[in-house]
């Protein structure tokens, strides 16, 4: 008889053996047993598969799936197609569990028909492992759940969500010619259906690491992804969307922004404040973010110097 695990946890690498065993062993140690582990080996060129093996050889709910790169939503869909549990949960790397993150959002889901994505509030901790100051409450703007989703990702990183698998028979898994914005391009899509409910879980229960190699973005790049995350999610639902679409590009000028400062460059974070500035005003007055974005690109140097000092520094 095959016994069929209630969770199957996805878990993309690429060139990560400094973390894979510290992401494996927060998943070893949930209080919740009923679960598999599908590490994606998309493709690594360091010891990833080494590190992964040591846990498939102890622990038989560990698997190593190994492919060529394709990108972290092939690697996400690889292993959704072998995934065999009612439940997904999602989790990179290089990011961590706390013990008892599968274990609440199983409880929600069994006990909530209608939800059909949960995740929780979660923090940032450094290239070390060490704790920051930065933190995500994952509370939506409004009760909209559309609205809230087009100006702002709050399920915040990809580590958060454990979802239901028939969720993604209704519509499919994540567009792989995205190289950003992927995960709330399919947030999107699950809302877009009007069946499910997404349940917050108030409590930090995950970690999402932000390394010194990783604060170099292709803003440009974001850019073009979250215009076209924006214009698929108008052409899925244009009446509801269309109102909303001055606010939501504010937003997604503000994330920008924000991400320039941190990538020190001034003049494009002036830019697209500027642009969110026109795009929807208000938004710096009703969203202490938004505020505070505002702001620090004012003070750039200043806001960087912070952000570095507590996320560390590969220089």
């Amino acid at each position: 008889m095959v016994v069929v695990p209630k969770v199957s946890v996805i878990v993309p690498a690429y060139n990560i053996a400094s973390y894979i065993a510290d992401t494996l062993m927060s998943v070893e140690t949930q209080t919740f047993r009923d679960f598999e582990v599908l590490v994606i080996d998309d493709g690594s060129t360091d010891d990833t598969a080494k590190q992964v093996k040591i846990f498939c050889r102890r622990d038989d709910r560990f698997q190593l799936l190994q492919k060529d790169n394709g990108g972290l939503a092939s690697a996400r869909n690889y292993g959704m197609r072998h995934a065999r549990g009612e439940y997904i949960a999602l989790l990179d790397g290089d990011d961590l569990y706390k013990p008892n993150k599968l274990a609440n959002h199983v409880a929600r889901l069994d006990r909530n028909a209608e939800a059909g994505v949960v995740y929780s509030a979660s923090a940032a901790i450094r290239d070390d492992g060490g704790s920051t100051f930065i933190s995500l409450s994952g509370r939506p703007l409004s009760n909209n759940l559309l609205f809230s989703l087009l100006c702002k990702n709050f399920i915040g990183h990809g580590s958060n969500a454990v979802f239901r698998r028939c969720i993604v028979e209704d519509v499919g898994g994540f567009d792989e010619t995205l190289p950003s914005a992927e995960d709330i391009d399919y947030w999107l899509r699950i809302a877009a259906t009007g069946k499910w409910t997404f349940d917050r879980e108030p409590q930090v229960l995950c970690c999402y690491r932000v390394r010194p190699s990783g604060l170099s973005f292709n803003v440009a790049e974001m850019q073009r992804c979250g215009e076209r995350v924006i214009k698929g999610a108008y052409q899925r639902s244009p009446d509801l969307v269309e109102p909303m679409l001055p606010t939501a590009s504010a937003y997604m000028y503000r994330y920008l922004a924000r991400l320039s400062i941190t990538s020190s460059d001034r003049i494009k974070a002036r830019e697209y404040i500027d642009l969110a500035w026109k795009s929807d005003r208000s938004i710096f007055l009703r969203d202490l973010r938004s505020l505070l974005t505002l702001v620090s690109v004012r003070l750039a140097p200043i806001a960087q110097i912070v952000i570095r000092q507590s996320l560390g520094s590969s220089k």
